[in-house]
């Protein structure tokens, strides 16, 4: 998976300086650029790797544009690094989904215009919505879940709203 990188340059006396704007409190540094961004690849993998042992998920990766206008990274030159962190979300499997035309278009254009592979720019949404950055679900009609869907819909606080009956005349 790739992930933006904020570099501050590093002088004779200090070190370059790497922060993971979409990974809150990930940063790492390195005497040379090569390093900073070895590095930023090593704290990366450690960072997310604790997220998920304690289970949390990887926040939803932010636009760009938004990172780069926040003062807090004024002066700063970005790049983005590829991380492997596939191995802590547990094997890959092939999906069969249909999208429409148009809408798998403007998937593939937004994924592209933020360096990410459309199943990864997938993830990603899933992972967002889930977490609650997109509007909540709503359940509607009577679910039957299994165990472990049960505690993950319970965990999500997905709310159930049973469908509206029509009222008699």
């Amino acid at each position: 998976m790739k992930f933006l990188i904020a570099i501050e340059r590093g002088t004779d006396t200090t070190a370059y300086g790497v922060m993971v704007p979409d990974l809150p409190g990930c940063f790492s540094a390195g005497d040379t650029l090569e390093e900073a961004f070895a590095n930023a690849v090593e704290a990366i993998d450690g960072h997310v790797e604790v997220v998920i042992a304690d289970g949390g998920a990887i926040p939803a990766a932010a636009d760009p544009g938004v990172h780069i206008d926040d003062p807090d990274f004024a002066g700063m030159s970005w790049g983005y690094v590829e991380v492997p962190i596939e191995k802590y979300l547990g094997p890959a499997e092939r999906i069969n989904v249909t999208i429409p035309a148009r809408q798998l278009e403007r998937i593939d254009t937004f994924a592209r215009a933020i360096g990410e592979s459309r199943s990864g720019f997938l993830v990603r949404a899933a992972e967002a919505y889930i977490a609650g950055a997109m509007p909540r679900a709503r359940v509607v009609g009577k679910v039957q879940a299994s165990g472990r869907a049960k505690k993950a819909a319970k965990k999500a606080a997905v709310t159930h709203r049973p469908r509206a009956t029509p009222t008699p005349a």
